[in-house]
């Protein structure tokens, strides 16, 4: 009888909550249903995303690209800025190379070197009101899943543009011994061992205090060949070179200033490993090592023959022989059809030195497209440029020089990029020689409407203390996967009939980590 009772109330008692939970869901439709799914699953995995260098150089040496001149104030100069990040991220660049030392001055606030004139107009100046421009661009360029790489010229002193008075702590008066005149610029001496010590001083200085992602240097170690009439003018290096001879050394000078460059590109890239190893170290050479190599190629610069292994003193090949450094991107300045310097043709020649397996991204000429001068380019050379290095196995990205013609749109050059270059994302490649530990694997929280089905909104966290870089978003309708890729910062995504106009079937959240390396999705659906 107990039992038979307890039977009939445990019914009603089941008939009133069903017909509670039917009142609710009548009386509300904007209800939400969340699923947690967990690490591993058993859902088809989605494609890997595409992995391509998609990078831009900002140049701040005579205000080429940013600040578009000196002295405006703070607001004006990072309004400038947030737009050439904008339409990186827009164009789906995932990297940006900021000169912050043009000329052993500095775009940040540097205990070494005095603020530079490009900036405020005059040199020691700080910006009014005073910010930090390098932390404000790593900062934004993060924000938006960039990659901010800081680019150092590591000799030149100053520059033929510079009008402001040289500040008291620039170092041609700290240390005038160090310094040469040579043309119209102050050069740095490389041959002497307190100038190689400092230049890495100065560069380990922003990896230590800043949270780039890499650390680059131009074409320019000895200078390009300043001309007296018909005569070249040797570089001033006297004194270190009877320095060198009186302990002992037997190098030739060539290779005596070929070795001094060797040096501080070996010992940078240790420092930069010793103190932060996910930080990329990149050096962007002149593009053809020597004349000859490959066999049909001659080496012009100005109009005449050029030789940057015997006249910048730059032995490039045995940087990328020897990785001493992540990435390399020789400035490939010439069209395809350019038979002596073809683009192609030297972009394989430069993948076949590539014995360490170290990331290759030339740079492009993209400054060239509607320069207004008869050896203007069309924007379509720059697009064929791409796909021949997507063509060339072993390359995987590319650097446009410089984001002006980019901001200014020359011959739609950003609309061509935007449609058939970078219509879809794509991760930065990894750099397995550095560390090849994959990221945790997220949870992931599925939000539905229980009206419709549909997924409104995702949550995700990882489980592991270390950030996540970037997120990988991968969404499947029917039999097609899209992806986006989101920065480390973000944890939720909200669709809309504006960036979902289709039912969602599955979804796939992955951590990325500094290193560039993916880790295992999460899946729900």
């Amino acid at each position: 009888m107990f039992r038979l009772l307890f039977r009939k109330k445990l019914r009603y008692c089941y008939l009133i909550a069903i017909f509670i939970t039917t009142l609710l869901l009548t009386v509300t439709p904007a209800v939400y249903s969340a699923e947690t799914f967990p690490p591993i699953q058993s859902q088809a995995l989605p494609p890997q995303p595409t992995r391509e260098f998609r990078g831009a150089w900002i140049a701040t040496v005579a205000n080429i690209d940013w600040p578009s001149r000196p002295g405006l104030t703070s607001s004006q100069q990072q309004a400038e800025l947030i737009a050439m990040l904008d339409r990186a991220a827009s164009l789906k660049l995932n990297a940006v190379i900021l000169q912050v030392r043009p000329a052993a001055d500095a775009l940040y606030a540097s205990a070494y070197e005095p603020w530079s004139e490009f900036l405020t107009g005059e040199m020691g100046k700080a910006p009014s009101p005073n910010y930090d421009p390098l932390a404000f661009a790593v900062d934004e360029a993060h924000k938006r899943g960039i990659e901010l790489h800081a680019w150092f010229n590591p000799y030149r002193a100053r520059h033929a543009q510079s009008k402001s008075a040289v500040a008291a702590n620039h170092v041609s008066k700290a240390h005038p011994d160090w310094v040469k005149k040579y043309g119209k610029y102050l050069w740095l001496d490389p041959g002497e061992t307190e100038v190689q010590d400092y230049t890495v001083n100065v560069i380990m200085d922003v990896v230590k205090r800043y949270d780039i992602d890499g650390v680059h240097l131009d074409d320019y170690f000895y200078p390009y060949p300043e001309q007296n009439g018909s005569r070249t003018i040797d570089f001033p290096d006297a004194s270190s070179w009877q320095k060198y001879q009186k302990t002992g050394g037997k190098l030739s000078r060539d290779d005596w200033r070929r070795e001094n460059i060797n040096t501080l590109v070996q010992h940078l890239y240790q420092a930069i490993k010793q103190e932060k190893p996910w930080v990329k170290f990149g050096i962007s050479p002149f593009g053809i090592w020597r004349p000859g190599y490959p066999a049909q190629t001659k080496s012009l610069n100005g109009g005449g023959s050029f030789d940057a292994y015997n006249q910048l003193y730059a032995d490039s090949r045995q940087w990328l022989i020897n990785g001493w450094l992540d990435y390399f991107s020789p400035q490939l300045y010439w069209r395809i059809d350019k038979a002596q310097q073809s683009y192609p043709v030297l972009l394989n020649w430069w993948i076949q030195q590539n014995q360490q397996g170290r990331h290759i991204w030339p740079g492009n000429y993209t400054s060239r497209v509607g320069d207004r001068s008869s050896a203007a380019w069309p924007a379509n050379e720059i697009i064929s440029q791409i796909r021949s290095t997507r063509n060339s196995a072993g390359s995987t990205g590319n650097i446009h020089y410089s984001m002006k013609p980019i901001m200014q749109n020359r011959d739609r050059i950003s609309n061509l990029l935007e449609k058939e270059a970078y219509s879809t994302p794509a991760l930065i490649p990894a750099s397995p020689w550095l560390d090849k530990t994959q990221p945790a694997q997220p949870t992931l929280n599925v939000e539905r409407d229980t009206t419709t089905g549909k997924i409104n909104k995702l949550t995700w966290q990882s489980p592991a203390p270390e950030k996540a870089w970037l997120w990988v978003m991968q969404t499947k309708t029917g039999n097609q996967w899209n992806t986006t890729i989101l920065p480390g910062s973000q944890t939720s995504y909200l669709f809309n009939s504006a960036n979902s106009p289709a039912k969602i079937d599955s979804v796939a959240i992955s951590a990325v980590n500094r290193y560039g390396t993916q880790g295992q999705p999460a899946l729900g659906g």
